[in-house]
């Protein structure tokens, strides 16, 4: 019996990118019209793959460029800019061998996409830490600092003692390990993209459970950064514990 449209369109929406030649092997001398569509489909879907591996190829050529080190850890943050939650990094040793498409500076990629990275790379790597600094800490010794710190705290978290460091734009005070600061690294290193995800997807999560315990900021939505809405909720509710206190003066 001959398999319907539907079924073959579930089929190539259900397959996995490796799959496609198989699929198009499969269908490819099915005369029907619909039929035909889905295999110029599963071409664009391998067309469009391929693009992406070259792209991802070309985040490579850092981690070419030092392939002589054994652990090269990219590492990245997130949340200097919000008037609320901590700022947080993460530091990740990527296998060599393995190629994770659709890494990407976390900030052009969407939330489902991040999420699904995110698991992506926190089972593949090597090692990866999380560093955080605390609004307190923020406010105690600015935001620069904090941020440094939450570095230096994600270095000490990893299982591994990374041989260099690739970081995005900055230079690590009091960390031995040589540094290579590259400007705009998350969208041009595999390994700064992977750092920029978990700690993106990290600190969101922790502002969602910030969401709940006060509703009030809508946290779980801006993520602690000065939207309109949670200016407003700031003007009528005043600061809550995990505001820093140096961002908010002009608004209370």
């Amino acid at each position: 019996m001959e398999k319907s449209i539907s079924d073959i369109r579930a089929d190539l929406q259900a397959a996995a990118d490796q799959l496609l030649p198989d699929f198009i092997r499969t269908y490819e001398k099915d005369e029907r019209v619909g039929v035909k569509a889905l295999i110029t489909q599963a071409n664009k879907r391998i067309e469009r793959l391929g693009k992406e591996r070259e792209r991802t190829f070309a985040m490579t050529s850092f981690e070419r460029k030092y392939g002589e080190f054994s652990a090269i850890c990219g590492i990245d943050e997130v949340g200097r800019g919000p008037l609320a939650g901590p700022v947080v990094a993460c530091a990740v040793i990527l296998p060599k061998d393995q190629e994770i498409l659709y890494l990407n500076d976390s900030k052009k990629l969407s939330p489902k996409k991040r999420q699904e990275l995110y698991e992506v790379i926190t089972k593949a790597a090597i090692g990866y830490g999380i560093g955080m600094a605390s609004p307190q800490k923020i406010d105690e010794i600015n935001i620069l600092q904090a941020t440094y710190e939450a570095m230096r705290n994600a270095l000490q978290n990893l299982s591994i003692i990374p041989d260099i460091l690739l970081n995005d734009a900055v230079s690590i005070p009091q960390v031995s390990i040589r540094q290579v600061p590259i400007i705009g690294g998350d969208a041009k290193s595999v390994s700064i993209a992977a750092a920029s995800i978990v700690a993106k997807v990290t600190r969101d999560r922790l502002m969602e459970e910030y969401d709940k315990i006060m509703p009030e900021y809508g946290f779980a939505a801006n993520k602690g950064y000065g939207t309109a809405e949670h200016i407003a909720a700031l003007k009528q509710y005043g600061a809550s514990p995990i505001h820093r206190k140096s961002f908010i003066t002009k608004f209370i």
